[in-house]
């Protein structure tokens, strides 16, 4: 990805899902009573706003484009965030929704550490590395949060 502008459209879309997916699997956590899970995914529903907020802030003075579904360069076809959602519904229970939550940020993660890698423009680089060690850090506190409930 060689436009800081079609990266930050992606950044964008990509934590918008990340949000809403947040949101669902609160409320399923919600439904089904547990509300150490519900807590969590409200606080990682939180942080993805936030990166919204950041990407689209960092988006203020360019014109991101609206890009047309065969311009996403999404590794899958689709966005990192909704590759694993085939099949999710209301009755997830809390282990699941917890790998669903891990397999996205791991997604997220690489989609734009192979940006890092791939990408001779600067700017994008930075972004990407940027955006991907706030993804490692989603990941890693996942793991923490998995392990601690196996353990």
């Amino acid at each position: 990805m060689e436009d800081i502008n079609t990266f930050l459209a992606h950044a964008i879309q990509l934590e918008y899902e990340a949000a809403r997916r947040y949101e669902d699997l609160k409320a399923a956590m919600s439904t089904a009573g547990n509300k150490e899970a519900e807590a969590f995914f409200a606080r990682m529903a939180e942080f993805s706003r936030l990166h919204l907020k950041d990407a689209m802030r960092r988006g203020g003075f360019r014109e991101i484009p609206k890009l047309e579904a065969h311009e996403w360069q999404w590794p899958e076809g689709v966005s990192p965030e909704q590759a694993a959602w085939a099949g999710v519904d209301g009755f997830i229970d809390a282990q699941t929704a917890f790998r669903l939550a891990l397999d996205g940020e791991e997604r997220s993660q690489l989609f734009y550490a192979a940006i890092v890698a791939a990408t001779t423009d600067p700017e994008v680089r930075r972004m990407a590395r940027e955006f991907a060690q706030e993804e490692a850090e989603h990941v890693a506190e996942l793991e923490k949060l998995m392990q601690r409930r196996v353990a």
